[in-house]
């Protein structure tokens, strides 16, 4: 999949969450086989610049390329700036946010409510687009509710406005992330675009994700939710996709790995009280198919120092490899 000068490979891409795509999980998960992690949705308000969480999230220093920064707001001219900020901060990809179907976001007329106002859309697209001298993309849904399905006239727009690629989720805004996801716009989509066209909304193994595409015909896959605590999907969709086979399933022991290394990383990355805190919803995460998940969540979750909370993790995949281990 190529955007702009890019070669996304594997065409499998994190979508970003907010308070979940932060760099520590970026970078885990583009060593774990995503082709691209866009950053969690960072507000154009110039008011928002200076404080801590705009600072951890223009940090892109070390990972790797391109950078895809998502952005959020609802005037043209300060979309456009904010855009030209973040390439001067190290952006290679900005991403336009109109699929966030939160309600505080949708209050303020931003993420998926702007699908409201195709006027609207197609000022802020083209002003960012006519700021920066990289490759734009904008996330997108199927439209605002069951009966305003827009997201082929937005496509359209966002096509003539100079879009470099298009990602669709496969839920209206009123469905936030309730029922199940349609694929039927997305291929509609994808058939009328000549630009690329990225899937999302409920890939959650390799079959689906093959399903998905050979549905769609779409160029790539976003994942979203079944990345939390699975961050080697990817590597298993990619492997899935080029031989027809899955991985084997990975056992407690590296599960217990792959997590302490997220740990270390959010300890690191934020300091260890924040660290600590930000952890514990990646800690449900992961242990969510494990036996004995709720004893060791209510005992890790008193912790509030990085060594205990590592520290306790280990042991808990460590006994859970140990009783698969004497099982088999």
């Amino acid at each position: 999949m190529k955007i702009g000068p890019y070669q996304i490979t594997p065409a499998l891409g994190l979508a970003p969450m907010a308070g979940v795509t932060d760099k520590p999980f970026r970078l885990l998960c583009r060593r774990m086989g995503a082709g691209l992690a866009t950053s969690e949705m960072t507000s154009a308000n110039p008011k928002l610049r200076g404080t801590r969480k705009s600072a951890e999230r223009l940090d892109h220093l070390g990972e790797p390329g391109p950078i895809s920064v998502q952005i959020a707001g609802t005037e043209p001219e300060q979309m456009a700036d904010f855009a030209r900020y973040n390439v001067e901060h190290g952006a290679e990809i900005i991403d336009i946010n109109m699929g966030c179907p939160a309600k505080k976001v949708c209050k303020a007329w931003a993420g998926s409510a702007l699908m409201r106002d195709e006027g609207l859309v197609e000022a802020i697209l083209r002003a960012v687009v006519g700021a920066v001298d990289i490759p734009v993309t904008l996330k997108i849904r199927t439209g605002w509710a069951a009966d305003r399905r827009n997201a082929p006239v937005i496509a359209r727009i966002a096509e003539d406005a100079g879009i470099a690629a298009l990602a669709v989720h496969g839920r209206t805004r009123d469905q936030k992330y309730q029922g199940t996801a349609e694929y039927d716009t997305i291929a509609a989509i994808k058939q009328s675009l000549s630009i690329p066209v990225w899937a999302n909304g409920d890939v959650d193994s390799p079959e689906q994700a093959r399903h998905v595409l050979e549905y769609t015909q779409a160029d790539g896959l976003l994942i979203g939710r079944a990345a939390q605590g699975r961050p080697w999907i990817f590597d298993e969709i990619r492997h899935y996709l080029e031989t027809g086979e899955r991985l084997p399933e990975k056992s407690p022991a590296e599960v217990g790995e792959i997590l302490v290394e997220h740990l270390e990383a959010l300890h690191a990355f934020y300091g260890e009280a924040r660290g600590v805190r930000i952890a514990r919803k990646h800690l449900g995460w992961y242990a969510r198919a494990h036996p004995g998940r709720e004893t060791f969540l209510q005992q890790v979750n008193r912790v509030d120092d990085g060594r205990s909370q590592i520290e306790q993790t280990q042991a808990y995949f460590e006994r859970l490899d140990n009783i698969l281990g004497a099982a088999a």
